[in-house]
């Protein structure tokens, strides 16, 4: 019942919004209509409880993580420099997706235009790109420090710095740029409803009655040649970074590096293992495993990585948590 409401509104909105539209040769100017989570609508004011709190929650954490780095010049190091780009990312991915699917869920807005949907979609899929991108970089940095502790002031120099963080928008940029053309050129004849509470680049290309086998091959080699890759180079930076660890004579030098390595590795599979999982759960089992259970899982790996990086930084550092204590120290000495 809750979806044949959804339709209905969707009609009526047509109806009051010019209906050649969508009956004319293209219905791009009737924009597009995200119908949330299919097969639970009934649920969708109290799934927004869970989902309004990660978010907040990864506002919140990111945005504390973010000023204390800033505040405290002993985190002005490549780690925590990374680590704040990491904060910056998982606060711009959580926003390019729960404010829409909260106004969907909490007050049935649907509608969203179609240069509107192409906008979100391309943001998700950046910033997807760019944060595979930063845990790589943290990755590299782990592999300096732990590897070449000597070279590292040398390799890791701001300049350097400078570079890692202008490469990785210019590649995510470069990635994401071509499949708002790739999906421009496409013929759209009919009603653009979207089962999702995001636009994303497979599922607006599906609303085309055109030929979208560059669109598929396009986005899986722009997966491979971006996170598969990065999951490439990660895992074998993991590996000389964990051989060299346990080849340390010191006990508390191996203790301390694991514990870091951990925090990053905690951060990684959070990140990465959802997100496969949803895309491959999507491409190979999309005939066994409900249509919601996409959706959920395609939800819950933009909130539920941002909510807990901060809290695995903020308990497996001591460096952070000392800077936290300190920014509130001085916050309260400035109020009084």
């Amino acid at each position: 019942m809750a979806q044949v409401r959804s339709l209905q509104k969707i009609m009526v909105f047509l109806s009051a919004n010019n209906t050649a539209a969508v009956n004319n040769s293209d219905t791009r100017l009737a924009g597009c209509f995200l119908l949330g989570i299919p097969g639970l609508e009934h649920l969708h004011i109290w799934l927004s409880i869970p989902f309004c709190t990660m978010y907040v929650a990864a506002l919140a954490g990111n945005g504390i993580l973010i000023c204390v780095i800033l505040s405290q010049p002993s985190l002005h190091e490549p780690m925590y420099i990374f680590l704040s780009m990491l904060a910056s990312t998982d606060v711009l991915l959580s926003t390019s997706t729960m404010p829409k699917a909260l106004a969907n869920f909490w007050l049935s807005s649907t509608h969203i235009s179609f240069d509107g949907c192409l906008t979100q979609m391309f943001f998700i899929h950046f910033l997807f790109v760019a944060e595979s991108a930063v845990l790589l970089a943290m990755a590299f940095d782990r592999y300096v420090a732990i590897c070449s502790p000597l070279r590292y002031a040398t390799i890791l120099t701001s300049t350097a710095i400078g570079k890692i963080v202008a490469a990785t928008l210019a590649r995510s940029f470069i990635i994401m740029f071509p499949s708002i053309f790739l999906l421009k050129r496409l013929h759209y004849c009919r009603v653009n409803i979207i089962a999702h509470t995001f636009c994303e680049h497979m599922g607006i290309a599906r609303l085309s009655c055109s030929d979208i086998s560059i669109n598929v091959w396009y986005g899986l080699a722009a997966a491979l040649l971006s996170t598969g890759l990065d999951i490439i180079l990660i895992s074998v930076s993991y590996s000389h970074i964990l051989r060299a660890v346990f080849h340390l004579s010191s006990q508390d030098a191996r203790s301390k590096a694991l514990s870091t390595c951990g925090s990053h590795i905690c951060v990684i599979l959070l990140f990465y293992i959802p997100a496969l999982f949803s895309v491959f759960a999507y491409r190979f089992g999309g005939r066994h495993i409900p249509r919601y259970v996409h959706i959920l899982l395609a939800n819950l790996y933009v909130v539920i990585p941002p909510m807990l990086n901060p809290i695995i930084y903020g308990v497996r550092t001591k460096q952070i948590l000392e800077g936290a204590k300190q920014m509130f120290s001085n916050l309260v000495k400035e109020s009084k």
